[in-house]
């Protein structure tokens, strides 16, 4: 068995993918700020009491704070299609699996015993929900996730696997259209099919955001065209249709709509510039490192800080413990960056490199050290096979 390698380019002459688009770390550290402060002050969480009387001046903005997580999703289009250009299926998989896992799974203990310690703001019914959970796919179990904001990894996890299929034939101008228009139309289709599987997998509100991301990278890349356009704008406009929505799930109380449709179509407005090249000059060391952090801190800021929140709340005024707060979890999420991302995503991909490497030159799974497989055929028996293959 082999993994496919990266196609052709289908005739398209490619700009090449260029240097790195600082511009894009900076985005999503924005997104994440974004939805830490909408946790932080919009949510009665850890406060036990109405935010809107304790952030009066910026609660009226930081409720639409959950506008991040859309951010997040239009980026992830942009560069996983980026990231995914040339590579085999194995080296996506060990590239996704190394980027998310690690500091997922110390995420989810913290978190996990937090919240089992001091179970003021959240609960879990057990250590074996935060188990399930470091497997990222409990949502597909039935079991809560042990902190708030993990459901947008089963979202993003989700987008891997059926990108995955691109990956597989190989990575062209070609199959990202198609696949841009086939995810496109099945999310459309989905909420009246009344088929929950479809539903599960086209994600209808995150499809939009998703393709886009995608159409952008090929505008980037190559040149911008109608067609991209068109995908573009497609997408936008089935994006616009899901903020009502949206807007209804993450709203305590009467929240006007157009604020949050300006802030989708400004999401849109500013990937299409990033798209265009208007930010290529953008090379502030301080973007990448902003970068680095927004994962982690995502991770790690939601029941966590607002156990913070509650046991701090009555001695600390709101405004200085959410920006003690904020600065505590960055200075967390450099830790988690500098002693968990960096080193045990380094060792868990040069694992998963390894297992990749067995399947592609055995086509089966190697012994297990010591111990010798059933049926094992004769060490001369072996060594004549190898011989005879030309090892």
């Amino acid at each position: 068995m082999r993994f496919a390698s990266g196609g052709e380019n289908d005739g398209v002459r490619p700009g090449g993918p260029g240097p790195r688009l600082c511009i894009l770390d900076g985005l999503r550290l924005l997104a994440a700020l974004m939805v830490v402060l909408y946790h932080y002050t919009s949510l009665n969480g850890g406060w036990n009491r109405d935010p809107r009387l304790l952030f009066p001046g910026i609660e009226p903005i930081t409720r639409y704070g959950w506008l991040g997580v859309e951010i997040f999703f239009l980026i992830s289009g942009f560069v996983i299609c980026m990231s995914a250009w040339g590579r085999s299926l194995g080296d996506f998989v060990v590239s996704r699996a190394g980027r998310i896992y690690p500091a997922y799974w110390v995420a989810i203990l913290l978190t996990g015993g937090v919240v089992m310690l001091w179970p003021e703001v959240r609960s879990v019914a057990g250590p074996e929900t935060v188990f399930t959970n470091l497997t990222m796919l409990q949502q597909g179990l039935g079991v809560w996730d042990v902190d708030g904001v993990y459901w947008t990894l089963f979202v993003e996890l989700k987008f891997y696997v059926l990108f995955a299929l691109v990956v597989a034939r190989g990575v062209t101008y070609r199959r990202c259209v198609i696949f841009c228009g086939v995810w496109t139309l099945a999310a459309a289709i989905a909420p009246t099919a009344d088929s929950r599987l479809l539903t599960l997998w086209t994600t209808p509100f995150a499809a939009p955001y998703f393709v886009a991301g995608i159409a952008y990278y090929l505008m980037h890349r190559y040149r911008p065209t109608a067609l991209l356009w068109g995908i573009v704008a497609i997408s936008y406009l089935l994006a616009n249709h899901q903020v009502a929505k949206r807007v209804h799930d993450n709203a305590n109380h009467a929240t006007a709509l157009f604020p949050a449709q300006a802030m989708v179509f400004a999401i849109f407005a500013v990937m299409a510039l990033v798209a265009l090249g208007t930010f290529d000059r953008v090379r502030w060391r301080w973007l990448t490192t902003a970068g680095a952090l927004t994962y982690p801190m995502y991770l790690l800021h939601q029941y966590i800080g607002m156990t913070i929140i509650y046991a701090l709340r009555e001695t600390v005024p709101p405004l200085p413990l959410v920006t003690g707060l904020i600065t505590v979890m960055l200075g967390a999420a450099w830790l988690m960056h500098r002693y968990v991302e960096r080193p045990l995503g380094r060792r868990l991909r040069s694992a998963l490199r390894r297992g990749m490497e067995d399947i592609r030159h055995s086509g089966a799974a190697p012994a297990l050290d010591g111990l010798p497989l059933l049926n094992e055929p004769r060490r001369s028996d072996r060594v004549g096979a190898v011989r005879s293959e030309g090892g």
